[in-house]
């Protein structure tokens, strides 16, 4: 069975961090419930779901990270291969040295954004046009980079993506222009056990969001009037081996992926948080969550899974009356 490049050696330093902060019960929590496994996906032909942008009508745009792939979920578990990113020859990928698809975004018109990370000129942002066909790179990033969770502001025309290796954020105009670091410090880093820092990212209530596996926490920096990026605000700690994460609704509560520990954690804004599925509910090294009306969306890669691998993708219920 094909086996992750390079995984290994982080994951035990990655399944070490456990200890979560949880904090008191809330009576506005919501609810998540009936978890179901929608679609299993192929582990040894690199069917390793990383990340996930949600259709109109309710199907899951995934990005399976090692066979560089685009694939589009109905919710009755039927899977489409949408792209496929183009193959690298010698791929020198930061940490994992195999190339990797990685953040996925959406446009109101159907286009979708895709993160590659190869440590070659192909690193950096894709395209893939409505109705799926080859991918066209319209952003290229620096090769020691890895481009992460990304996130779409379609009004201003650019895109942000969390770079863990660099342990920055970047902005990346749609209209061509150059890549810049939008934001950058310490608490974006990676760290010398666990060298992924910056990993989901989210825009929410005037402000990036994003997560720091390395570190465990849960990060706001807002939006100045110029849009630069303000002070980096920390909103969340003890969420160790920290993925994607994504919003219940209009207020700043989060569902959080944690990846070795296999667990959907609740986050109040509060910065507390409690668990709210488990591997009993059918997740395998969670790596991306969405949130639809009624419906959790979380992708299992099964990474670290050395016994009985399942990359998934499962559907759960949140309750609407506590958003």
């Amino acid at each position: 069975m094909r086996r992750l490049p390079r995984l290994a050696a982080v994951a035990t330093a990655t399944a070490a961090l456990t200890v979560l902060a949880a904090g008191p019960a809330s009576a506005v929590d919501p609810t998540v419930s009936d978890p179901r496994i929608v679609a299993h996906f192929d582990f040894a032909a690199g069917q390793t779901p990383e990340n996930i942008a949600l259709e109109p009508d309710g199907s899951a745009d995934i990005t399976f990270a090692f066979a560089h792939q685009v694939a589009r979920v109905a919710k009755d578990g039927t899977t489409t291969i949408v792209a496929t990113l183009p193959e690298v020859a010698n791929p020198q990928t930061p940490n994992i040295g195999a190339a990797v698809a990685l953040g996925i975004a959406r446009a109101h018109d159907g286009t979708l954004y895709v993160a590659y990370a190869t440590g070659t000129a192909e690193t950096g942002i894709w395209r893939v046009v409505p109705g799926g066909g080859a991918p066209e790179q319209i952003a290229q990033l620096p090769a020691d980079a890895f481009p992460n969770g990304i996130a779409l502001d379609e009004k201003c025309g650019t895109l942000y993506a969390a770079d863990s290796a660099r342990g920055e954020v970047w902005s990346i105009p749609l209209d061509g222009g150059d890549p810049a670091v939008w934001a950058s410090g310490a608490a974006l880093a990676p760290s010398p056990e666990l060298p992924f820092g910056a990993n989901g990212l989210k825009l929410h209530d005037g402000a990036v969001w994003v997560s720091n596996t390395a570190q465990g926490t849960l990060l706001r920096i807002p939006f100045r009037q110029d849009h630069t990026a303000g002070p980096i605000e920390t909103r969340a700690t003890g969420l160790d081996g920290i993925d994607d994460f994504a919003f219940t609704g209009h207020g700043d509560t989060a569902l959080a992926a944690l990846n070795s520990a296999n667990l959907l954690e609740l986050v109040r804004p509060d910065g507390t948080h409690k668990t709210v599925l488990t591997a009993a509910d059918g997740l395998d090294n969670p790596t991306s969550v969405a949130v639809r009306a009624k419906t959790v969306y979380v992708n299992s890669s099964a990474f670290f899974d050395t016994t009985d691998p399942d990359p998934n993708l499962l559907l759960a219920r949140i309750s609407k009356n506590k958003l």
